[in-house]
């Protein structure tokens, strides 16, 4: 088994593992609450399996091979656990009734077998996932960048929330999130590989969000891999550049490498 692990040299935790644990608690309670009223979202469940062949199921690069099984009181159907909530959501904003600038989040569960083991990745995924009710006009930079930057300062408030509970941790994001188009960072770092871009880019700014991930760039190759389902990485914004979605991304001092939120 292959896992690209990085071991810094002389680290040392700021929490013991008990400590960690109620840290990890104190997180994502006051992430959910504060990111639940920024962006006026209800909490609802999420399954941790959906029926095989429904395309419910997150697709993600369009590769990657879910982990199914046979459920005997379903006249052995096949179902297989969720990648991610991407379509499942969408789906609930229908059923649930949501209206426009409502939304909801959840608390998602999910098992990836064919991910790339790191420091960052692993088989098990517990993530955030969140889906709004926008219509046509709202597709443009103006309003991507208004909701990224919303949900920045959930991020920031939630660093300085746990900093004031254990006082070994420091904050050290900064005041503002810095947008960049995967265009202008291939023109910037055209040497580079597109994760070394995000590392270069992110080591300076502290905080940035990479827009328009999944095309072709100029060079010839995506900046990286996206489901073609949903991702808009091909509308035009500005200066030529595209794309409508993105990623947030800070630096990781202990790593010495960028870090997707």
């Amino acid at each position: 088994m292959q896992v690209d692990l990085v071991l810094p040299r002389h680290y040392r935790p700021l929490l013991d593992i008990r400590e960690t644990e109620r840290a990890i608690r104190k997180i994502k309670e006051f992430f959910q609450i504060n990111l639940s009223l920024e962006l006026n979202l209800t909490r609802v469940t999420a399954p941790l399996f959906v029926e095989s062949g429904t395309g419910i199921n997150d697709n993600l690069n369009g590769v990657e091979r879910p982990v199914t099984f046979n459920v005997k009181a379903m006249d052995e159907r096949q179902v297989e656990i969720v990648h991610s909530l991407a379509k499942w959501k969408r789906m609930m904003l229908a059923d649930y009734k949501f209206q426009l600038g409502e939304g909801l989040y959840t608390d998602m569960n999910a098992i990836r077998a064919d991910e790339a083991l790191d420091n960052l990745h692993s088989l098990y995924v517990d993530q955030w996932d969140w889906e709004l009710v926008i219509t046509e006009k709202h597709r443009n930079l103006i309003y991507l960048k208004k909701i990224v930057e919303k949900i920045y300062d959930v991020i920031r408030r939630t660093e300085r929330y746990i900093a004031q509970e254990h006082s070994t941790i420091q904050p050290i994001l900064p005041d503002e999130i810095t947008f960049f188009h995967t265009e202008e960072l291939e023109e910037m770092y055209p040497e580079l590989s597109p994760t070394d871009r995000e590392t270069e880019i992110s080591r300076k700014h502290g905080a940035v969000f990479v827009i328009g991930i999944g095309g072709d760039l100029p060079g010839g190759q995506p900046h990286d891999g996206r489901s073609p389902d949903y991702d808009d990485w091909s509308t035009e914004t500005i200066n030529g550049y595209h794309g409508l979605n993105g990623d947030i991304i800070v630096y990781n001092p202990i790593l010495d490498r960028s870090y997707e939120l």
